[in-house]
């Protein structure tokens, strides 16, 4: 079934496209881009919408070897196991999974259905440049799929100062990672950067003694390239990247006659254009044309093939049209039209022993939208945006969306913003690691999820003689009209992902607070509630295996030369409800710390994570009877492994 080279054709047509889509990604390019620098800290993102980006200073503060793992000082973000058979992880947004935070690379949408539960393995750290992590409704020019908020990764620049990196990161788990990346200016206005990543980790240790290793066997390779032509009135961006992924996991004792194994082979290809006109860089006029074509095949086995199995091959492309300008000092717009289409060709054995059924998934969905800003200087800033659709499988629907921020002080922000999403669900490639339980797994006829979000945030800057503290508080509500529920209360037997009969929402309240005490010496302390529930069945509950808080506590010391840095994190996350009557999980801590000393061409980071050594306690429910159907390894609400400790380098050449 992996025949990636049938579609490479497609990729590179299909890539006619774009500029930034970001409102002031192509005033960015003009202005040489001076708005932020790559080495910084989190920051508050400009605008109105309540957004954080997350630069490498702040990524490199902890054992960043990939997406997944670069919210460790974040409080916004959880990133978790979604089970204890794949080692895929899962991010939570405002309390709700990450399948509701649309995932963009540099304003064009990656990493969807198929891709997207093994999406955060698949960014290297020291790939990227920032996130740009929002919350609540975005803006309409990136779509209506954002419900709960977005996640934009802003990769290394080709036009950098240039450089060549090599980044080698090895731990206790026999994890193995290498990554490159070098940048060069070919001409005055064509620049280009490659990207290389090579990952291993072939531990086989079972340490809580249940039968199964406790991570999975894996072998990634990751490449990219990536181009920049830049002339007076046209900026084009270009790249394609390739990654070829390997999961083992399960059963590996000598003594087994009958293993139960897991096993996941995973290809992904992408390529994508943009393409920005200038028309008048007086008033910052743009006509902008985008695309991107991405094929995920994917190849997973459950036990045995003859067990469970799933098998896809997914094929994404998305183009758009823009138009954007500064009417005056104080009024913007944005106009344009998109095209997404996405093809699923799926195999699926759901039942074990049974035959496999052949699904297939198509939607090609069409769309405009106007977005309006007024600018009032730094003291307002209003947008209002709306969007209409329509797809050949859910009809027409219409996305409106509104932002405002207000700064009455220079030491106040104020934004609050409302909207509506839209997603649709792809039930078995979102969801595939189910068929590794032994319940009974059943998807049923799904709608098109529809839900509002709500949201607010105050932001203070206190004096504190000469320093200041940061302080921020925000709240959410989202609220779900329609919605794809994995449940596992109504039938202790089975899983089903079924259409929402009830009510839906998730509560959201956080506060954190930032002050450099001394030169060098600073803190963050976060505390964040969720209450979200869902009806199950006839009764509403709180969403199961979501934690009911989360307190994180920062402590970040460099020396007056930066030559030595230290870094230690604690967080402690909140109990939750397990499923099915089978009670709730307490409370568990977490502690990180590293040290880096920096010399002229290398830094030298030591490093360990979960070092309080929390585990779940039985992290697969009868471990010893794998192909019956009590065996469930999806229950997945805390760390798998210990204390893991860490060395990397990173080298300048």
């Amino acid at each position: 079934m992996l025949r990636p080279f049938s579609f490479l054709s497609l990729l590179f047509i299909s890539s006619a496209a774009i500029a930034q889509t970001d409102t002031a990604s192509v005033r960015t390019e003009i202005i040489e881009e001076v708005s932020v620098t790559g080495g910084v800290k989190t920051r508050r993102m400009a605008g109105a919408v309540n957004g954080l980006r997350i630069g490498q200073e702040e990524l490199f503060r902890a054992a960043c070897c990939n997406l997944g793992e670069s919210f460790t000082t974040n409080p916004s973000v959880d990133v978790s196991y979604s089970d204890a058979a794949t080692g895929a992880k899962q991010i939570r947004l405002l309390g709700l999974s990450g399948t509701y935070v649309q995932m963009l690379a540099e304003t064009l949408p990656v990493f969807r259905g198929a891709a997207q539960p093994f999406a955060l393995g698949y960014v290297p750290g020291t790939w990227m440049k920032a996130i740009n992590v929002s919350k609540g409704a975005a803006s309409v020019k990136n779509g209506y799929e954002s419900l709960t908020g977005q996640i934009d990764i802003d990769y290394l620049k080709t036009d950098d100062e240039p450089s060549a990196h090599v980044n080698i990161f090895a731990d206790q788990m026999q994890r193995i990672q290498v990554d490159a990346d070098i940048n060069r200016q070919l001409t005055s206005s064509l620049s280009t950067a490659l990207l290389v990543h090579y990952g291993m980790g072939q531990e086989d240790s079972d340490h809580n003694g249940d039968g199964f290793i406790d991570s999975p066997k894996q072998r990634q390779y990751n490449i990219s390239s990536r181009w920049k032509l830049r002339l007076p009135r046209y900026i084009m961006h270009a790249g394609a990247s390739a990654i070829v992924d390997s999961r083992r996991s399960g059963q590996y004792g000598s003594n087994i006659t009958d293993p139960y194994r897991t096993g996941i082979s995973a290809h992904h290809y992408e390529g994508y254009m943009k393409h920005a006109f200038i028309i008048d860089p007086s008033h910052n006029s743009n006509i902008a044309l985008m695309a991107n074509a991405a094929m995920h095949l994917s190849d997973n086995v459950y036990g045995r093939s003859d067990w469970r199995s799933y098998d896809v091959n997914q094929k994404n492309v998305y183009a758009q049209l823009m138009y954007e300008s500064d009417l005056t000092d104080r009024h913007s717009i944005s106009t344009g039209v998109s095209f997404s289409h996405d093809y699923l060709s799926q195999h699926v054995r759901i039942k074990p022993l049974s035959p496999r059924q052949e699904l297939d998934e198509s939607e090609n969905v069409f769309g405009a939208y106007a977005q309006y800003t007024y600018t009032l200087g730094t003291k307002l800033t209003l947008m209002a945006g709306i969007r209409g659709d329509h797809s050949d499988m859910h009809g027409t629907f219409v996305t409106p969306r509104a932002h405002v921020k207000l700064s009455p002080a220079q030491w106040l922000s104020i934004r609050l913003s409302a909207g509506k999403g839209y997603r649709t669900v792809h039930a078995l490639a979102e969801n595939n690691n189910l068929l590794a339980s032994g319940r009974t797994f059943e998807v049923g006829k799904l709608s098109q999820e529809e839900a509002w979000n709500y949201g607010g945030s105050l932001a203070f800057i206190i004096p504190l003689g000469e320093r200041s503290l940061k302080l921020n508080t925000d709240y959410y509500y989202t609220h779900f009209i329609q919605q794809a529920v994995i449940d596992y209360d109504s039938d202790p037997t089975a899983i089903s992902i079924h259409n929402l009969h009830g009510r839906s929402f998730s509560h959201v309240w956080q506060v954190d607070a930032t002050c450099e005490v001394v030169d060098g010496l600073e803190l963050t302390a976060a505390y964040r509630r969720n209450d979200v529930r869902c009806t199950y069945g006839e009764s509403l509950l709180s969403k199961p295996l979501t934690n009911r808080y989360k307190a994180l506590f920062c402590v970040g010391y460099k020396t007056p030369l930066e030559l030595w840095q230290a870094d230690v994190t604690l967080q402690l996350n909140g109990g939750g409800r397990l499923p099915g009557g089978m009670g709730s999980f307490h409370s568990y801590p977490q502690l990180s710390a590293q040290l880096t000393r920096r010399f002229r061409y290398i830094d030298i980071s030591v490093g360990g994570e979960n070092l309080t050594g929390y585990r779940q306690h039985m992290p697969i429910i009868d471990a010893a009877h794998p192909w019956s159907p009590s065996f469930e390894p999806t229950l997945i609400y805390g760390p798998i492994e210990g204390a893991m400790g860490y060395v990397q380098l990173r080298i300048k050449i």
